[in-house]
């Protein structure tokens, strides 16, 4: 039993979730582009999706940030993070569940983000416009990209989302956890990391395990 349960932990820890664009493993990626390049020693994605993860509409999922007018430049960044870390991070295996949609096989739930993350994720977008609540279904996609469905009225981002809670937890369907934990607790996930300092992530990744 102790060597199913090492086996278990294992492949929890420096895998790349099955899903559209990932990497079947994860490994070094020497020209990942701009706020991706975090993960460039240790990545689950390509270049290219790096590249198209700082795209207004990239082809990654035809999503448009802009659906209720232009989104602010320091709101989009946080948005631009959470994409690279999606996509790159090989540290979100504790938290990948089963998916039941045509374009993936796994997704994230419940990843701990850490409180500082979250907090100005929510403070440098509060007066962004959006018109939903869960960013992941309901969109009218005739067009091809998504935009708002009929009826739903755009309103800034701190009436959709009321706290910094409800933003990170609401947006991508339960993707993440708000925490209390800080960065460098080694018990939440950073968005955003010095990666002088190593990757803080595998650790808490670890710890979950």
């Amino acid at each position: 039993a102790a060597t199913a349960a090492v086996v278990t932990q294992d492949s929890l820890l420096n895998v790349c979730m099955d899903a559209k664009h990932h990497k079947t493993e994860p490994g070094p990626e020497g020209q990942l582009y701009g706020q991706c390049v975090l993960w460039k020693d240790n990545a689950c994605c390509t270049a290219n999706t790096s590249l198209e993860a700082h795209q207004d509409q990239s082809y990654l999922y035809n999503f448009n940030w802009d659906h209720c007018g232009a989104m602010p430049e320091k709101c989009k960044r946080h948005f631009i993070q959470d994409t690279c870390l999606y996509e790159c991070s090989p540290n979100l295996g504790p938290w990948i569940d089963q998916a039941d949609t045509s374009w993936r096989k796994e997704r994230i739930r419940d990843v701990p983000l850490c409180q500082e993350d979250c907090e100005q994720w929510w403070e440098d977008c509060q007066d962004a416009v959006t018109c939903k609540v869960n960013w992941h279904k309901g969109w009218n996609w005739t067009t091809g990209t998504n935009q708002c469905p009929k009826g739903a009225m755009c309103q800034k981002f701190k009436f959709v989302f009321p706290t910094a809670a409800a933003l990170c937890e609401q947006v991508w369907s339960g993707s993440y956890r708000y925490t209390s934990h800080h960065r460098g607790s080694g018990r939440c996930i950073q968005m955003w990391f010095d990666p002088a300092q190593g990757n803080p992530n595998v650790a808490v990744a670890r710890y979950y395990a």
